[in-house]
């Protein structure tokens, strides 16, 4: 079995973890890896029934066409292993001096094939293979192998050191208590492609961002009044994204360089608005996207936030449904953001924080009132955008939020 293509622009990827045991028994279908690019988690079915063989380690970078496993014919549909192989003839007439020699070959092979992933981290750490007994197959070091190990263990073919030398520096060293051990990771391909990605557009934007802040009583008044039967009529719950939604797309039209992109020396004007929305999945953030939602009705735009968040917890998003976008919503306030300067989502021009929801005092009116407020953080790309852009489209979301039936109204 190959590494499958799985994008156009896509030429590698990472073997995440396999899923079944080198010699597992494996039905036709079934999953027996996980792929992982730059950009999205993909499942690997076996392409027929029969006998796992692994070729490829986890954490092995692979080109697309590579080998990754076997599948041999035989084994047990009940999910064992395969039998194992009967000594022939040859092999039980194998004199003991014989066995004696293939032990210590084995023995050997154990101490020091390292698989690709094992054997970096065994470098970093600045461990020798050789001293170290691998537990995977005819004794391979796997990467949990070179996780678990500790250069303290690593003492083979090492000089020896007298004992005044040694003394010294642990005669003169504070007594340390507690734990100190560290954990060496490989970066997947994702978070990878993540931290190249903000580099680049800290480096080449010119990035700055406005604040402001967001009375979100009348907002919260209207979903305790209503939720009960939104959710009644419509099966989802009513959000404060969907407000969001609707009030930037209608800002956006208003202040339509804040929706626009650079490309090389033209500037790109879109006339729709395809909203990404920031959602934190088991492997990083993600950004799917939410098309056309400036003709989303409320209950629209729920669902299809319901129905991204639920892909991106479980691996389940497409390259498709991650790709594009014309502006980003990130809701820092889930966990417990009060104040942040979002990244700009490339090659986007803009991207709006929300934040969490404090109770403080604001004066309404000349009178101190206590109401839940929200600070709202704009990023944006000052080629593009100019600061009058960035904050009279930030003061247009603030308008609409605090008023949600000019929501409704268009006005």
């Amino acid at each position: 079995m190959k590494v499958p293509t799985v994008g156009e622009s896509i030429t590698e990827v990472t073997l995440a973890q396999w899923l079944k045991n080198d010699g597992d028994y494996v039905e036709m279908d079934e999953i027996v890896a996980e792929l992982e690019s730059d950009k999205a988690t993909f499942e690997l079915p076996a392409e027929k029934a029969g006998i796992l063989r692994h070729i490829a380690a986890e954490g092995d970078t692979l080109e697309i066409g590579a080998v990754l496993c076997k599948i041999e014919d035989g084994g047990k549909a009940d999910g064992g292993s395969a039998p194992a192989k009967e000594a022939t003839p040859a092999e039980e007439a194998t004199t003991p001096a014989a066995k004696e020699e293939q032990s210590e070959s084995q023995d050997s092979y154990a101490a020091g094939t390292a698989s690709p992933a094992a054997a970096k981290i065994l470098k970093e750490k600045g461990i020798d293979s050789t001293t170290i007994n691998g537990t995977g197959k005819d004794g391979r070091i796997t990467k949990d192998d070179a996780l678990k190990a500790s250069p303290a263990a690593s003492v083979k073919n090492e000089p020896a050191i007298s004992t005044e030398k040694a003394a010294a520096p642990i005669a003169n060293a504070s007594p340390v208590s507690g734990s100190r051990d560290e954990r060496h990771e490989k970066m997947s391909s994702l978070r990878k492609t993540i931290a190249k990605r903000l580099v680049v557009v800290k480096n080449e934007t010119a990035m700055l961002t406005t604040f402001n802040e967001v009375d979100m009583k009348p907002i919260m008044d209207l979903r305790s009044k209503y939720k009960d039967k939104f959710k009644e009529k419509h099966g989802v719950g009513l959000g404060f994204m969907s407000f969001f939604t609707k009030a930037v797309c209608m800002a956006l039209n208003e202040w339509p360089s804040v929706n626009a992109r650079i490309e090389e020396d033209e500037i790109v004007y879109s006339n729709f608005v395809d909203v990404s929305i920031a959602v934190s999945g088991p492997k990083g953030l993600v950004v799917p996207v939410i098309r056309n939602a400036e003709s989303l009705s409320l209950q629209d735009i729920e669902k299809a936030v319901v129905d991204l968040a639920t892909k991106a917890r479980g691996n389940k998003l497409t390259i498709q449904e991650m790709t594009g976008g014309t502006f980003t919503i990130t809701n820092g306030g889930i966990f417990g953001s009060m104040m942040s300067t979002p990244i700009i989502n490339a090659p986007q021009s803009a991207i709006l924080g929300m934040h969490n929801i404090i109770q403080r005092p604001v004066a309404i009116n000349g009178e101190v009132v206590i109401r839940p407020m929200m600070y709202l953080a704009l990023s944006y790309d000052h080629r593009i955008i100019d600061g009058r852009e960035s904050v009279s489209f930030l003061v247009r979301v603030k308008e609409l939020l605090e008023d949600p039936t000019r929501l409704l109204l268009d006005v």
